[in-house]
């Protein structure tokens, strides 16, 4: 495999991606570096649909481990653990963007793994994980076409701050937002502040794995779509919503015991 490289400018830094170096069995890979904050991306998927199933088989990890930031577990834990909060939360914020963009009714066994490989202590991973999880999607056979970029957004002094440092957050900036969002629209935001408007807020990074995807030179799977589920789930919808439109409104029930009152 030959390993492509793409790089563009981000906030304080370049955030560069690359495939072809590492995790070469995987369906999509890639390295995500923004400063010395590295991210390692994998994405596999059986080829077959499991059968039986009403849901997407989706499932993200993603994990931190010391080397890292340089270090080495010592004392009574020798050995990593189970998933601290941090990887969590950040496994749920990969996966809530991408879930949705799958095609409807496909239902392979679908595994992303983000792994941090260098901390930097001042850019964090969690868009970094991300942006690389949509692109090993993305430039993989795996049917998934809508490549998400996200963004972490600070604000001082009146000016917007795209990616800034953990140290800035915490000490100046009055807004800690994550924007997540493909080019059609916003899929996900997570803000720790006051509003801001949405102009101000999305920054996207669609073009870098565009580029990317293009050279991938491998063509992506069709989707298989239960279509006996969408009969049925139709004809959930249709009974159902004739009964419920049959349901008065609260207001009018109001209006109506204010009326004999």
């Amino acid at each position: 495999m030959t390993m492509r490289r793409v790089e563009m400018p981000l906030g304080r830094g370049a955030l560069s991606i690359e495939t072809g170096r590492m995790a070469k069995q995987a369906d999509g890979a890639v390295l995500v570096r923004l400063g010395d904050t590295v991210v390692l991306a994998t994405a596999c998927a059986q080829k077959d649909p499991r059968p039986g199933i009403d849901f997407l088989p989706l499932t993200v990890d993603y994990r931190e481990n010391t080397y890292a930031a340089g270090k080495i577990p010592g004392g009574f834990f020798k050995r990593e653990g189970r998933p601290n909060e941090k990887e969590t939360l950040t496994s749920r914020m990969i996966d809530r963007p991408l879930r949705p963009l799958f095609p409807e009714g496909y239902a392979c066994e679908t595994q992303v793994v983000g792994l941090l490989l260098s901390a930097d202590m001042e850019n964090d991973s969690d868009t970094l994980s991300i942006i690389g999880a949509s692109t090993a999607l993305f430039i993989s056979d795996i049917p998934f076409d809508s490549p998400v970029g996200a963004v972490r957004v600070g604000y001082w002094d009146g000016e917007i701050c795209v990616n800034p440092t953990s140290n800035d957050l915490r000490t100046k900036s009055k807004l800690n937002l994550l924007v997540a969002g493909t080019e059609d629209a916003i899929v996900m935001v997570e803000s720790g502040a006051s509003e801001i408007s949405e102009a101000e807020m999305v920054r996207l990074l669609l073009e870098v794995r565009s580029n990317l995807r293009g050279r991938r030179g491998s063509a992506g799977r069709s989707a298989e779509v239960d279509e006996v589920k969408n009969e049925a789930l139709q004809a959930v919808n249709d009974y159902f919503e004739r009964r419920l439109t049959a349901v008065p409104s609260i207001k009018a029930y109001l209006d109506d015991l204010a009326a004999r009152a």
